[in-house]
Formats: C-alpha cells, sequence, structure tokens
C-alpha cells in the first residue's frame, strides 16, 4: 500500500515545497531590507498581469517543456540525462541549417523541416553517451556533462568560421529568411482593434510542445516500447529476465530524449531570435532537470512545472528591473524553488507520509 495518495504526492508536495520556498526567499528580500510583498507583486504584475507578461511567461515554458520532457523520457528509464543543454545547442545548428540553406515556400513547411532536424541533431548528440553507457559502462552523467562542453565549443567553431556573416563580428549565423520566421502570439491572437502579446517571443512553438506533452504520455504509457522503458527503469534485472533488451532501452529512451531536447532550439532559434546565437539554449538544459523532478516525471506535471518556472523567469526579470531588489536574489529566489522541489523533496514528503499513515490508523 501507498503510504500516501497519488493526488498527495503529485499535488500536496511539490505546493508545499514551493510555499517554503515562498517563505526562505521572503527572509532574503527581508534580509536585504525590501518588502517580499512588492517583489512578489511585481513578479505577479510583470508575468501575469498583461498579455506581453504571459508571452514571455510562455516563451520560457515552451524551452522547459521541451528539456523537462527529455530529462523524464530519460529518467524513467534510469537514465539521467545532463546534457539537455548541448542537445538544445546541436538542435539549434539543425534549424539554422534547414532555415539557411533550404528555399521553403512557407513556415508551415519550414517548421517541419528544421523541427525533424533539432530532432535528429539533439539525438544524434545524445547517440554517444547512450552507446557508452550500453556498451562501455560509462556513466551516463559524466559523459553527458562533458558533451555539453563539447557542443558549446563545436557550435562556436560552426559560428565563426563556417555560418558568420561576412564583416559580421559576433559568433552568430545570418537572419533566416521572412518565409522561415514563425508567427508569435501577437501575429496570431491580435485585432485590428487590439494588439496583444505585444513584442512578446511566445510563438506558434508552444503549441508543439504541448503536443509534445501529449505524445509523450501516449508513448510511455500507451505503448509496448514505453512499458519496456519504464520496467527497466523500475528494476533492471527483471526486465533483462523478462526479454527486454537493457542496451536497446538505453539507446532509444537516450535517443528519444535527445530529441525532445533538441526541437527546443524551434523556440528560441526559429521562434524568437531568428537566427542562430552562441549561448541559444539560454540555461534551459539544467533547469529542464528541475521541471522533470518537481512535475514527478510525468508530461503533465511537466507541463504545469515548466509554467511555473516560466512564471519565475519572466517574473525575476521584473522585479530585477522594476525594484531595488538586486538580480542576484532573484537568482537565488529562483534557486530556493529548484532546491526545495528537487534536493529537499523527502523534507516534505516525509512528513507528510507520517500524516497520512496515521489518518490511516484511526480510521482502521
Amino acid at each position: 500500500m501507498d503510504k500516501m495518495p497519488g493526488w498527495a504526492d503529485a499535488v500536496l508536495v511539490p505546493l508545499i515545497s514551493i510555499l517554503l520556498a515562498a517563505l526562505v526567499s521572503s527572509l532574503v528580500i527581508l534580509a536585504i531590507g525590501e518588502s517580499p510583498i512588492d517583489a512578489f507583486g511585481s513578479m505577479v504584475e510583470g508575468a501575469l498581469a498583461s498579455s506581453a507578461g504571459w508571452g514571455y511567461t510562455l516563451y520560457y515554458a515552451t524551452n522547459f517543456m521541451f528539456t523537462g520532457l527529455a530529462v523524464s523520457v530519460a529518467f524513467h528509464a534510469r537514465l539521467f540525462n545532463i546534457g539537455g543543454e548541448g542537445q538544445a545547442m546541436l538542435g539549434g545548428l539543425g534549424v539554422a541549417l534547414m532555415c539557411l540553406f533550404i528555399p521553403w515556400p512557407h513556415w508551415s513547411l519550414a517548421v517541419i523541416g528544421s523541427g525533424l532536424a533539432a530532432a535528429a541533431f539533439g539525438a544524434l548528440w545524445a547517440l554517444i553517451p547512450a552507446y557508452l553507457q550500453a556498451k562501455r559502462g560509462s556513466h551516463i552523467v559524466i559523459t553527458t556533462i562533458m558533451f555539453n562542453f563539447i557542443a558549446a565549443s563545436l557550435l562556436n567553431y560552426v559560428l565563426v568560421n563556417m555560418l558568420r556573416p561576412d564583416g559580421a563580428m559576433e559568433p552568430s549565423s545570418g537572419v533566416f529568411p521572412p518565409a522561415t520566421q514563425l508567427p508569435t502570439f501577437q501575429d496570431m491572437f491580435s485585432t485590428t482593434d487590439m494588439v496583444l502579446f505585444q513584442r512578446a517571443p511566445a510563438n506558434v512553438s508552444f503549441f508543439i510542445a504541448v503536443a509534445a506533452c501529449f505524445v509523450v504520455w501516449l508513448l510511455l504509457w500507451r505503448t509496448r516500447l514505453g512499458y519496456d522503458i519504464r520496467s527497466f527503469g523500475h528494476n533492471e534485472r527483471a526486465a533483462k529476465y523478462a526479454g527486454i533488451n537493457g542496451v536497446r532501452i538505453t539507446i532509444i529512451a537516450m535517443l528519444i530524449s535527445g530529441a525532445l531536447a533538441g526541437m527546443m532550439a524551434v523556440n528560441s532559434t526559429q521562434g524568437e531570435a531568428e537566427r542562430l546565437l552562441l549561448n541559444s539554449s539560454e540555461g534551459a538544459g539544467f533547469i529542464g532537470i528541475a521541471v522533470a523532478l518537481m512535475g514527478r516525471n510525468h508530461p503533465l506535471g511537466v507541463f504545469l512545472a515548466a509554467l511555473l518556472f516560466g512564471f519565475l523567469y519572466q517574473g525575476g526579470a521584473e522585479v530585477s528591473f522594476w525594484t531595488n531588489i538586486p538580480v542576484q536574489i532573484v537568482i537565488v529566489m529562483q534557486a530556493l524553488v529548484i532546491l526545495f522541489t528537487g534536493a529537499l523533496d523527502n523534507m516534505v514528503r516525509t512528513p507528510l507520509e507520517r500524516v497520512f499513515l496515521a489518518f490511516r490508523r484511526k480510521e482502521g
């Protein structure tokens, strides 16, 4: 019998963790002589009180959905993919090559080509660590971290020596052709009478990320492959005894994970920057780890956690811009959410389990 109901694990544990992070953040803000109420008010106003704020919040959330799903799929196979950052960088390279060198007639076709290229480049970058784990026993955490640095160096070389326009000093590609540029929420939802999501970077790739959440749920809980992945991650020995090929599952899970991380570049590279930049992944590969942990590695949880972290990123930017709170404190606030929802998860879970067990004893 479970120590507490599933709804409590999915809702109460993250909620209490967030409240504890907010409490500690309030104490930090008070310690520097600022008002926590004003700070959190600025966060809510900047991230949620206007369509433009929502546009930025959803833009960040889109990145975190892709990288959170990437971590979740690997984690179900008991693989800790910390290479989402590098896989997203290489996904951006795939997007840039498709947008710059293929004459797409319309963005609807371009996004299919760039999405497939981003997924392929991300998957291929995850393939080598997957092979080393499956065949050589090299730990996936170490190899994926190392491949992040290799990806950054490779991308820097390609941008400086191959894709940088003549006469440009910045390590970036040229601007993508207009036919490949994705419609933003402002283009999609504004009317002649009202401009919504003004200058916000949220774009059509948000809906691709939501669709990816649904596809991953179907894959993991409604297919034989998903069952094999979860069985292997739950008990490797039993899975092998049942005929599940561990090498195959390790490689396939990492390929899917890398593909999802790579697809983040559709949003950041094709949708927002409209060119390939050196720091195109924007740290989302690492935030995806916290998103997956907070979302309990379930696609619905990842979706909700991505929205929360999108709010934290946009709201934190507004706080540092409109108040006297330094940006470093905003980073501390974000780190506290990650700390309480990830590393200190058992600090909340264990007392809750005791409470529910006590209630069951009384009912019995």
